[in-house]
């Protein structure tokens, strides 16, 4: 075993200090005590290395678990020499208490690394070691835990796997907890039935008391051999063709199981076994297939901050499967791990799970069940000027996206402090999390109302783009009724901007893309709208769409712009008489996606209504289209059928209304108001968010 001294320093005893090391340390004897004097006073006297002063620097600890030390029972008033080894090794031809008494002497040695190099040469102590394992697990308890513990010293070095591999050891390893768990099944169970009876009389609450002494004895020995087991397969499992084996096995099943055990120590090796076997993705579906995040949410929050923060780096491995992430929500984990984030030391992991959880959509809204909207709004407001760290931001730029948390989030003076801070740091996130708040209807809108000249003095060719995307996306966004559209244009000289934003590669296709739904937004106001026309905007847009013409997105926006052109009185000679806009939107009439047809199908109803020349074509066009499906499918019945269809052709051609009808949303006179379109302001980009 190893001793830490950690009281050693240039001014220490060495002689007090190594007195104390042999009270402390029962394996070494006393008369080597010149020995240890001799090894403080080198170790005191000898130079740190410079590599280890550079590594003290704060580092992610890896939590391992605890060195296994004797057990109780198994510590012997006699000490071993490894000069006696064959002496021990006849004891194990004998019965199970020298087999015992034979191999804890050969334990004593195997804990000594140096005698490891000894031992391994000598076959006829190991075979025989293997031989009684095989023959006698099931025996004795005692017996057992020693001869793995002697194997598991060898596993505990990489060159030394060899031998453990050679005797087999891994798979009666695999063996002895299959089994283990299973008898630990029945004790249960006896246990079980014996509390069922009401404990009227004296003597069967004895029994009773009797039967909980024994099951805890069992118990507390079973756990020394799982631990020990287990342990050694987590030492040989650093080979990932002998995990595969183990997978094979059942492992994750067996380990899961051990998950509903108390003793803690051994809770930290099941999870840091876990926790290694999650990388790989079969590890991980296993792990889905049994109830392992229930029998982890047990363990959080808990005392030992070691089991704490495996169980945690665990469910963050696991937490990458959206199924897992349901099943960890559905165990009521939101909670506690928002009660994580006032817990320096695990802060994070436990953000990096909440921003996984964060992801989906249909989690965004349990959140405002928790205090977690005020927990990190209090975070955000305590960083000041320093840099928001990744984690943080991205969990909130998540939720500002659902409206209950948006609403949370602005309360008291939240949206101003969010509004000071990202204007003055320029934060492109910060403002991200404020455009997510500015897409939902309701009273968060019109809180916006106060800051859309800070915003709208940010649109400059100027500012950096990504920075300007998240401002004019949240512009964009504010389609508040009551806003002078036409004096901020004017004020802020904004038309300028946008109509040189609108030329294909201008700039990044999302800020063009933002550049479209503003104008889209701001024409809703009349004025806006006509100022926009006289500008030339139309013909831009429409370059843009034929640059476009492939993305639905883009096509979808520039056509709610047109429809906003004809919905105005002001606008409509314009688009209608001196651009080519209604033969577009014909040409889109029949596109594959609904939400542009629709669009469309609305703009163009009120053209026909307007305009008696365009009505025409645009009804011929419809029966033009009908016709040719009509016919198409004629024509395919024909070939699929050898019968022919006996068609009646004497239809009058000109009942164009059977073949369409306008689908009626929208009536021709345009007395719907542009608030039908709200549900397409949904789509306005603000679905991408930092995945």
């Amino acid at each position: 075993g190893i001793i830490r001294v950690k009281s050693l320093s240039p001014s220490t005893d060495v002689g007090a200090l190594a007195k104390k090391v042999l009270e402390e340390c029962k394996l070494i004897p006393s008369s080597r005590l010149p020995q240890v004097e001799q090894l403080l006073y080198y170790l005191q006297t000898r130079k740190t290395s410079p590599v280890e002063g550079k590594v003290e620097k704060k580092e992610k600890k890896t939590v391992k678990p605890r060195e296994l030390t004797p057990f109780e029972g198994m510590e012997l008033n006699e000490e071993a020499s490894i000069t006696k080894v064959d002496e021990y090794v006849e004891l194990l031809y004998e019965g199970i208490p020298e087999k015992i008494r034979g191999s804890a002497l050969i334990l004593q040695l195997a804990r000594n690394p140096d005698n490891l190099e000894d031992l391994l040469h000598n076959e006829a102590a190991l075979g025989a070691l293997a031989r009684v394992l095989r023959e006698d697990w099931k025996q004795s308890v005692e017996l057992a835990t020693i001869i793995i513990y002697i194997f598991f010293c060898f596993s505990s070095f990489s060159q030394f796997h060899g031998v453990v591999s050679h005797y087999k050891i891994g798979a009666l390893c695999m063996s002895v907890v299959e089994h283990e768990l299973k008898r630990h099944d029945v004790w249960r169970e006896e246990l079980r039935k014996k509390n069922k009876s009401a404990p009227e009389n004296g003597s069967l609450r004895r029994d009773q008391d009797k039967a909980q002494r024994k099951y805890q004895g069992l118990l507390a020995k079973q756990e020394q051999l799982l631990r020990v087991s287990l342990y050694l397969l987590l030492n040989l499992a650093e080979d990932t063709r002998t995990e595969l084996k183990m997978r094979n096995k059942n492992i994750v099943g067996l380990l899961v199981k051990v998950l509903e055990r108390d003793d803690e120590e051994l809770l930290v090796l099941v999870v840091s076994f876990l926790k290694k076997l999650s990388i790989f993705l079969e590890n991980k579906n296993d792990m889905a297939e049994v109830d392992t995040v229930e029998r982890l949410a047990r363990l959080i929050p808990c005392e030992h901050e070691d089991l704490l923060n495996l169980t945690l780096r665990l469910l963050l491995n696991l937490s990458f499967d959206s199924g897992l992430r349901a099943k960890m929500v559905e165990v009521g984990l939101l909670p506690k791990l928002t009660a994580l984030l006032g817990d320096e030391s695990n802060r994070q992991v436990a953000m990096r799970i909440l921003y996984h959880i964060s992801i989906d959509d249909r989690f965004k809204g349990m959140f405002v069940y928790t205090d977690c909207i005020p927990q990190l709004m209090q975070m955000l407001y305590e960083h000041g000027e320093d840099e928001i760290e990744a984690e943080l931001i991205s969990v909130c730029i998540n939720l500002a996206a659902n409206k209950r948390n948006a609403q949370l989030m602005c309360e008291g003076n939240g949206l101003k402090m969010l509004m000071k801070r990202a204007l003055k740091m320029k934060d492109c996130l910060l403002m991200k999390m404020i455009r997510n708040i500015s897409q939902h209807d309701g009273p968060t809108k019109s809180l916006f109302i106060d800051y859309v000249g800070d915003l709208a003095a940010e649109i400059r060719s100027e500012e950096e783009e990504e920075w300007v995307l998240e401002c004019l996306g949240t512009l964009a966004n504010l389609t508040i009724p009551d806003l002078d559209w036409e004096l901020v244009l004017k004020e802020y000289n904004l038309v300028p901007y946008l109509k040189d934003r609108l030329k294909p590669g201008s700039a990044e296709d999302d800020l063009i893309l933002e550049v479209v739904i503003m104008i889209g937004t701001v024409s809703m106001d009349d004025a806006c709208a006509a100022m926009l026309a006289k500008s030339g905007i139309i013909p831009a847009l429409i370059e843009l769409l034929n640059a476009q013409q492939e993305d639905d997105e883009f096509v979808c926006q520039i056509v709610y712009v047109f429809y906003q052109m004809v919905f105005h009185q002001a606008t409509r000679d314009v688009i209608i008489k001196d651009t080519q806009a209604p033969a577009y939107l014909i040409d889109l009439m029949h596109d594959k996606n609904a939400e542009i047809r629709k669009v469309c199908d609305n703009t163009l109803d009120i053209i026909a209504e307007y305009d008696e020349e365009w009505g025409r074509k645009i009804q011929s066009e419809k029966f033009r289209f009908h016709n040719n499906q009509w016919l198409e499918m004629v024509e395919s019945r024909q070939a699929d059928e050898s019968e022919p269809y006996l068609y009646d052709n004497d239809n009058d051609n000109d009942r164009t209304d059977l073949f369409y009808s306008a689908d009626g949303i929208t009536p021709g006179d345009g007395s719907v108001s542009p608030d039908f379109f709200s549900d397409l302001q949904a789509q306005n980009g603000d679905l991408h968010h930092p995945g």
